[in-house]
């Protein structure tokens, strides 16, 4: 069929993956970081001029990396807002990343609706500070004239993809981009203009939601351009995720994922109801600590990483001696414990040893994923097999501990980017379309990643035994924590 490319806008980086159509072989990749000039104290800035997303795509592409690509696939960092005017040029620089500035935007827009279970039947997910809609909240409480000079509103794909199309009348996004704004419900595959209006002050242009094997449009050059997604969408469909596999995501921060046949509304505002890249359905059920935890664990311990960490870890037994972290060392969103402490239970004589410390801080860890996984089961969402992510899954304390606890063969893919991956797929895809050579309704069948299965074997009594002890202290601590 020919070549296709697929970029990833990273917060930090462009990564650009050039693919043959058919198989998904990779043939090429480019790569350029992102400036982080602006950022305060050294780190992630906030706002970004999206110039430099631009800048950074022109860079990774240098060389002739995209000779003979017929089609390209953009996927970005998500909750990333791009307010324009009128013109069609920024008002402000674009707002990203884990931006905390808008937590008090995102409880008056929960009050102002009518509580959580009004925004969960509205869009299927509670806002967040990070989420587009929350930004405009925030926007308008702050920045009255930049408020009111936006007249439309992008996210970060959308704007590439406007910009490598040339800035045509016609803007567009996806339904996966779409279901994370606050103001597009997966359900009902509609925006809802009056949550706009309530947070930004008045109305605002939205872009056109393409289906998932459309084209945005074609360059001046040919090149077509198909419809982008976020990087949360375009990772699972880049590890080629279906019906019965879930993904759980080792990050500072945890998250977990699965494929579904509708959108689930969730009034405790655990599960975010998106929409993913094929036409189906992407609940995530995220926490706010993961390796974090495992970070933690490691400097009480005085030990260099987390491979150190894993190793003594690896000394202990199942249960850590009785040892048990609840790692809700930033407070927790699974389960909704935003200014609780972490917790460490079992202390006794003999537990009081460096490796049991650090073993339960992997249990603990991965216990609480599995209260995430828990949630999505509890709704309905099938999990026959999960998918590991993150630098955290290589590590061997991990890899021993996880199958037993999530009770499902766990898959741990080699390091790859998915996302740019995904979003090659997805160019494929609508080229194909195109072309006739493929069914609108089915994807490319590109062959599967790299990977090593772990499988939960005799461990599996074990492990629910120590997830059960987790509970029991999680219960005595937070008594009633999982209920609405």
């Amino acid at each position: 069929m020919g070549i296709v490319a697929g970029l990833d806008s990273s917060p930090d980086f462009t990564r650009i993956v050039v693919c043959d159509a058919d198989t998904g072989t990779v043939l090429r990749q480019g790569y350029a970081p992102h400036p982080l000039d602006g950022a305060e104290g050294g780190g992630r800035p906030s706002d970004v001029d999206p110039q430099a997303w631009l800048l950074s795509l022109g860079e990774a592409a240098g060389g002739g990396l995209l000779e003979g690509v017929q089609a390209i696939g953009v996927s970005a960092q998500q909750n990333g807002l791009v307010p324009l005017d009128v013109q069609g040029n920024t008002v402000r620089p674009a707002l990203v990343g884990g931006d905390k500035r808008a937590q008090v935007a995102a409880a008056d827009l929960i009050d102002a609706l009518g509580g959580r279970e009004a925004w969960a039947q509205a869009v299927g997910s509670v806002p967040q500070a990070a989420q587009p809609v929350t930004k405009l909240r925030w926007l308008n409480k702050t920045e009255p004239d930049a408020a009111r000079r936006t007249a439309m509103l992008l996210q970060a794909h959308d704007w590439l993809v406007w910009q490598l199309l040339g800035r045509p009348v016609r803007r567009t996004t996806d339904r996966g981009g779409a279901s994370g704004t606050g103001y597009w419900s997966a359900a009902t595959g509609g925006y809802r203009p009056d949550l706009i209006e309530l947070a930004l002050g008045h109305g605002a242009a939205l872009p056109e939601v393409l289906g998932p094997a459309d084209a945005a449009g074609t360059t001046p050059e040919g090149l077509l351009i198909s419809a982008g997604t976020g990087e949360t969408m375009a990772a699972a469909f880049g590890l080629g995720i279906g019906l019965g596999d879930a993904v759980v995501s080792l990050g500072a921060s945890g998250s977990v994922m699965a494929v579904h046949t509708e959108a689930l509304v969730d009034s405790t505002g655990m599960i975010t109801s998106l929409a993913d890249a094929t036409g189906m359905h992407l609940p995530v059920v995220s926490t706010l600590n993961a390796a974090r935890a495992l970070r933690g664990a490691a400097e009480m311990l005085g030990v260099p990483d987390l491979e150190g960490l894993s190793d003594l870890a690896m000394k202990s037994t199942p249960g850590s001696h009785g040892l048990v972290l609840l790692p809700y060392l930033e407070g927790e969103r699974t389960p909704n414990l935003p200014h609780t402490a972490g917790t460490l239970a079992g202390l006794r004589r003999e537990s009081m040893r460096p490796e049991h410390l650090a073993r339960a801080a992997f249990e603990g860890m991965l216990c609480g994923l599995a209260d995430a996984l828990d949630v999505l089961r509890g709704r309905g969402v099938d999990v026959r097999r999960i998918f590991l992510l993150g630098q955290a899954a290589e590590l061997p304390a991990v890899q021993a501990v996880a199958p037993a606890l999530f009770g499902a063969p766990v898959v741990v893919p080699q390091p790859a980017d998915y996302a740019a991956l995904g979003a090659a797929r997805q160019a494929a895809w609508a080229l194909g379309a195109s072309q006739g050579t493929l069914d609108p309704r089915n994807p490319p069948n590109w062959q599967g990643p790299v990977a090593q299965v772990l499988e939960p074997g005799e461990e599996l009594a074990v492990g629910q035994a120590v997830r059960q002890q987790y509970v029991s202290v999680r219960e005595q601590t937070h008594p009633g924590a999982f209920r609405a």
